[in-house]
């Protein structure tokens, strides 16, 4: 593929016209709209739909300039920094993370990222869904147990575990019995009813649901309170329990948590995203649920 013609076409693409494209560059309009015209018959695809006045992006055209823009930002910053030496990273990086992780330790490894790296202009959303990094425009996405995607690549940075913990004022149930003596008042994320949770170790909680939140930040809140039992993870609740405000009734069985950062890898992996990643390691260079505690209540 004639990478002159793709460039061309972004920068038509993004700057809405062949005139107004033109005028920001200084390209002649004829040899813009000539390239774009011969990329088209190339594809066998109509990039644009031309109107009188207006010219638009057909579905093809915008899913084209979305990822070989993206594509032809990292070719010029590989080309920039191998020109100038190896350079300090320098651009725009997009990280989207879970919730939890945002709220909690985000903005503190963004802060010290941004120190070391002041070339580079961080730009951090956060949500729990999956959301697409080439459609969407990321460079980097932390992720919580994620599917196998073959599209991605990336490392475990990360771990935690589930705990269940309660009020030291509360009664702590007979484990030993089948399914934990009496129900225990319990504190959830969703409207859920009456149930069993397991323990690592074989023990069994019979729990009763009293408040159902939001969130987990939401949810320890409660537990502190002294409204009811949780499952919560170690690395929201160790400082509490090293405290004594929160007492430990056991591991979750089967819990265990993986954060992952991931990239595709269909892509040249960037200055800007390589920096992120060694940034991540020192951060937490054991990556042990009680090393997010530590960092999180520091």
């Amino acid at each position: 593929m004639d990478l002159l013609a793709l460039a061309d076409f972004v920068l038509v693409a993004r700057h809405g016209g062949f005139g107004r494209a033109a005028r920001a560059t200084g390209r002649p309009k004829a040899t813009l709209s000539r390239r774009v015209a011969e990329l088209e018959e190339r594809l066998a695809l109509r990039l644009f739909e031309r109107g009188r006045r207006v010219l638009t992006l057909t579905e093809e055209g915008r899913a084209l300039a979305e990822r070989a823009g993206a594509l032809l930002t990292e070719l010029d910053e590989t080309a920039a920094a191998i020109a100038a030496g190896g350079g300090r990273a320098r651009g725009r990086l997009r990280i989207s993370a879970p919730l939890l992780f945002g709220q909690t330790a985000m903005g503190k490894v963004a802060a010290a990222f941004a120190r070391e790296y002041p070339e580079i202009r961080l730009a951090v959303t956060t949500e729990d869904r999956a959301v697409d990094m080439v459609e969407e425009g990321y460079d980097l996405v932390i992720r919580v147990n994620p599917d196998p995607d073959e599209s991605l690549v990336g490392r475990v940075f990360l771990r935690d575990r589930m705990v269940v913990v309660a009020s030291p004022d509360l009664a702590s149930p007979d484990l030993a019995s089948p399914a934990g003596g009496a129900s225990v008042p319990a504190v959830v994320r969703a409207e859920q009813g009456p149930g069993v949770w397991a323990l690592a170790g074989g023990g069994r909680l019979a729990v009763a649901p009293v408040l159902a939140l939001s969130s987990l930040v939401m949810v320890r809140d409660a537990v502190r309170a002294g409204v009811g039992a949780a499952r919560l993870p170690v690395s929201l609740v160790g400082p509490d329990l090293a405290a004594g405000r929160l007492a430990h009734w056991g591991d979750v069985e089967g819990s265990d948590i993986a954060l992952w950062a991931l990239y595709p890898s269909r892509r040249l992996l960037s200055a800007r995203v390589s920096a992120f990643l060694d940034h991540l390691k020192a951060t937490f260079p054991t990556g042990e649920p009680e090393e997010l505690a530590a960092f999180i209540g520091g």
